[in-house]
């Protein structure tokens, strides 16, 4: 393949797209071989006047060799070894719309832990309390309980007039919470004890009748999440009596086989949990048997991890400030699919995005929140601003809100811009 552009300054390509109200004709165009895709948006919209087709002068984005185009098509081709002997495909998408800040928020401590459901936001702190707030930035209640940080926080239920929860802390206890939103007050039904040291990570099955927690003692603890009065058969008796006198509540299953501190965790499918660590490894785990499915390893601590079932695929970040995607059922090749490299310190937290395969979200000790393409690993779709220190989470459980919390006890709030053009093609 040639490699500059004396050698072949021109090039054969050819547009397509999925978006048919922005389709032009299809045929061969001979274009300048270090073209960029600001030069291709003119094309298109030369092409797009002259067939008639729709459009407002949106800007699109360029998926070559399956990555979105970010350099010139000669850098592109040359760094993904294509060949320029053959008519190169070139597929169009609309840009995708950048997220605008709607809310900062402040709290009197770190924000180590959020979670978003339908209109409200849950919180966790340093200062050890909980915090409910409109997804408008209206703060709702402060829930004390806890006697250290709160490391993560998780729905469990929401109606009209009633809510469930649960926290994790860094006192070795998970708590599970009732809210009567009607009356604005909240009780603890149980405190889940079990852990040796401090819960990092928590998360729930599909149906959220079951959570797993992990934290600095390396344990894996599966616990029910129900409301009601449960007994436990998987602990002494002694325990058992004990628990069923109190709010206490047992794990009903603990699993072994982590080095160090689990630091995230996700369930990937009804049984399947993956966990993230400080001993350089995911592991993937079989809830109901008990035992490790499949382990995967790395050359750094792993902070975070998060499964899409849209992607069947995991992204997981690590303290050599990158985040990797891996494919937890590849049975060929490299189980690392990609690199993302833009952080440039340490990333904390990951979340997929629940509608569309490609897109994620991820906050790092840079200040950063990075919303990601898949198909662009060396440069972000947007950087967030607006934190001033470490983000230390985040949350895309939400399409329309992308949120996140540091240590500058700021809770961030970006709201999605509502683009139906660009709905229709998820």
């Amino acid at each position: 393949m040639a490699s500059t552009s004396n050698e072949v300054d021109r090039v054969q390509i050819r547009f397509t797209t999925k978006q048919q109200q922005y389709a032009v004709p299809d045929y061969p165009l001979s274009v300048h071989f270090t073209i960029n895709k600001e030069e291709l948006n003119t094309l298109v919209y030369e092409l797009l006047k002259e067939s008639n087709a729709e459009q407002n002068k949106v800007k699109f984005d360029f998926i070559v060799a399956s990555q979105l185009l970010r350099t010139s098509l000669e850098e592109h081709l040359i760094e993904r070894g294509v060949s320029t002997e053959d008519v190169i495909e070139v597929e169009y998408v609309e840009k995708y719309p950048p997220p605008e800040p709607k809310d900062c928020i402040i709290q009197d401590d770190w924000i180590s832990a959020v979670a978003v459901y339908g209109k409200w936001i849950l919180t966790g702190s340093y200062d050890n309390t909980l915090h409910i707030w409109t997804t408008r930035g209206k703060h709702r209640l402060v829930i004390p309980g806890h006697i250290s940080a709160i490391k993560a926080v998780a729905w469990l239920s929401l109606n009209d007039d009633s809510a469930s929860f649960v926290s994790a802390s860094e006192d070795q206890t998970a708590m599970i919470w009732n809210w009567n939103i009607v009356k604005n007050s909240v009780e603890c039904v149980y405190i889940c004890e079990g852990h040796e040291r401090s819960i990092l990570a928590l998360g729930l099955n599909h149906d959220q009748t079951q959570m797993a927690t992990g934290g600095w003692d390396t344990m894996l603890k599966i616990w029910s999440t129900s409301t009601q009065n449960e007994t436990e058969n998987t602990e002494p008796a002694s325990k058992r009596i004990k628990a069923k006198r109190s709010k206490t509540r047992l794990p009903q299953r603990t699993l072994a086989g982590h080095k160090g501190a689990i630091s995230g965790l996700v369930w990937s499918d009804k049984m399947e949990i993956i966990t993230a660590s400080w001993d350089h490894t995911l592991k993937i785990w079989d809830s109901e048997l008990g035992g490790i499915k499949h382990e995967i390893p790395g050359n750094e601590p792993f902070f975070d991890v998060d499964y899409s079932p849209l992607a069947r695929a995991v992204i997981a970040p690590s303290s050599d400030n990158r985040l990797k995607l891996y494919d937890p059922r590849s049975s060929e090749g490299a189980i690392v699919k990609t690199v993302f490299k833009s952080h440039t310190q340490w990333v904390q937290c990951t979340r997929w995005s629940t509608v569309d395969e490609h897109l994620f979200v991820s906050g790092g000790h840079d200040s950063l929140v990075k919303l990601w393409d898949t198909r662009s690993p060396k440069v972000p779709l947007y950087d967030l601003t607006g934190h001033v220190d470490k983000v230390l989470c985040c949350d895309w459980s939400d399409p329309k809100l992308i949120v996140s919390g540091g240590a500058d006890n700021t809770l961030g709030i970006f709201k999605q811009t509502e683009d139906r053009k660009y709905r229709d093609t998820l």
